[in-house]
């Protein structure tokens, strides 16, 4: 087991580096080919050359779960705050499709249920969360999932003012290609563009604010964003707004281009650890508080589970990307 503490202390090592802000160290330029994972002639990258905030944050917590979402693409159950965050995302995107006298708590609220419905009908399974144990239908657990989720509507208004607001986008999809050969890519929920160029990047977080300690690990998903945003349109965001529904905290950031390349280099030190572990097998579990929530618990090692066979190289290949869309079946971490 000799490789298994140095992929370890690696993933402790990133851990910490993306929780300690931006870094004033020189820019190395070290890069990672990925040639083990490459396809040759996709037109579109295996999930085994992409990297995005959610996967990246799976590798950090914890290298096993990373396998079994990413590359064994185990399935996992929907659940009710994952579901109530994919809704209430979708009403503030479709609240901005109104006319700006119009984008208020009333209409956001009205465009609740709509928006639930119309989720159940793409996933029907998602009615069984609001199931008795004989799988019959309670309406109470409905009403108590769509008054929170009214709860975190309310407080969003408290927070932003929208009839003052033109997003020039909205959950937009992002993507890039760096010099290493890694693609960068997931969902912005706002890009706001100011009339002098500037742009603001917003992510709306249903959960409770990180603790004192824990705000510059909560800002690396937007530094990810910042630096695609950069990558694809040559301007560095000059404002990082994440907005907490669930305490009504609102954070702020204004990166610069050094924060922007420190960020590309510790995507590029986790990449060659994530590498190591596809080359080695090794993925190690990291049990801690979260695996209360983790769909994988029942086969993991550390709690007394049997890992099934890894997926064979050809198997790999062929594997479709990982959606990073919003989804009922998100982690509560990405929330």
């Amino acid at each position: 087991m000799g490789g298994s503490p140095a992929l370890s202390e690696v993933c402790l090592t990133l851990s910490t580096m993306i929780g300690a802000g931006p870094s004033t160290g020189a820019d190395t330029g070290t890069s990672s080919d990925g040639a083990t994972t490459a396809t040759e002639g996709a037109d579109r990258p295996t999930p085994l050359q992409v990297l995005s905030p959610s996967r990246a944050s799976d590798f950090l917590t914890c290298p096993l779960r990373y396998r079994f979402r990413v590359i064994d693409r185990l399935p996992e159950r929907p659940s009710p705050e994952a579901a109530r965050g994919t809704v209430v995302h979708a009403v503030l995107e479709q609240l901005f499709e109104l006319p700006a006298d119009r984008r208020t708590l009333a209409e956001a609220v009205a465009l609740l249920e709509p928006r639930w419905e119309a989720l159940v009908a793409a996933e029907p399974e998602l009615a069984a969360l609001f199931g008795d144990e004989d799988g019959g239908f309670v309406p109470e657990r409905l009403e108590e999932f769509l008054g929170v989720a009214r709860d975190l509507l309310d407080r969003y208004f408290t927070l932003e003012d929208p009839t003052r607001l033109e997003p020039a986008e909205r959950e937009m999809y992002v993507e890039c290609l760096l010099d290493s050969g890694l693609t960068l890519r997931g969902y912005v929920d706002r890009l706001d563009v100011a009339p002098d160029g500037a742009l603001r990047v917003v992510d709306y977080k249903t959960g409770r604010a990180p603790g004192p300690g824990y705000e510059q690990r909560a800002m690396f998903q937007m530094r990810f964003y910042a630096l695609v945003l950069w990558r694809l349109r040559g301007v560095v965001p000059r404002l990082l707004q994440l907005i907490y529904l669930g305490s009504g905290d609102v954070l702020r950031y204004e990166p610069d281009e050094a924060d922007l390349r420190a960020t590309e280099r510790k995507l590029l030190a986790l990449w060659s650890a994530i590498e190591r572990a596809h080359a080695t097998g090794e993925w190690r579990a990291s049990p801690g508080p979260l695996c209360n929530w983790c769909d994988h618990k029942v086969r993991c090692p550390a709690w007394g589970g049997t890992p099934p066979p890894l997926p064979t190289v050809a198997a790999r290949a062929e594997a479709t990307d990982v959606s990073e869309a919003p989804s009922p079946h998100t982690s509560p971490v990405d929330l």
